[in-house]
């Protein structure tokens, strides 16, 4: 398979207001663990492997468990997600999956237990974002497999 578009030189501005969001998000306060979790998920169903690649060696970086990210793909029959992660794996498997019905409000109401408005704001943008970067790489190909988390110490200086 060959890369089809390269956003950093043919698509920088796509890019850059993507990166825009990421800041956003990453200044938002989402626990980052968290957040790779629902990258990880809506990019399971979406079927992106580039950001399945990326967002698994990520979390990986930040301690998360293999067995957990190995049962994320049956989250609702797996024991190691607390009540408020269940809750955000709903919502994101809701969001990105409005074409099957939109947002339950039984999904909304377990998710307003953990998070308040801005908060389920925030989750939600960083659902859609998962799901714009998900269709990029698609249509891109980009390819699985070469990136490489930043290691410990340049997570910290950047945050």
């Amino acid at each position: 398979m060959q890369q089809r578009i390269d956003y950093m030189k043919s698509g920088r501005g796509v890019y850059e207001a993507m990166l825009a969001i990421e800041k956003y998000l990453h200044q938002s306060g989402l626990d980052p663990k968290l957040r790779h979790l629902i990258e990880v998920r809506a990019s399971q169903i979406n079927g992106c492997a580039y950001c399945i690649d990326m967002h698994w060696k990520d979390a990986r970086a930040l301690g998360e468990t293999e067995q957990r990210l190995y049962g994320l793909d049956a989250w609702e029959e797996s024991p190691y997600y607390t009540e408020r992660e269940r809750a955000v794996l709903a919502w994101t498997e809701a969001v990105t999956n409005v074409r099957d019905g939109h947002v339950r409000d039984e999904v909304f109401e377990e998710l307003k237990k953990y998070f308040n408005e801005r908060e389920i704001a925030d989750l939600t943008l960083a659902v859609g974002q998962i799901n714009v970067w998900n269709r990029l790489a698609i249509a891109a190909r980009a390819i699985p497999g070469l990136y490489q988390p930043a290691r410990p110490q340049e997570v910290k200086k950047s945050a």
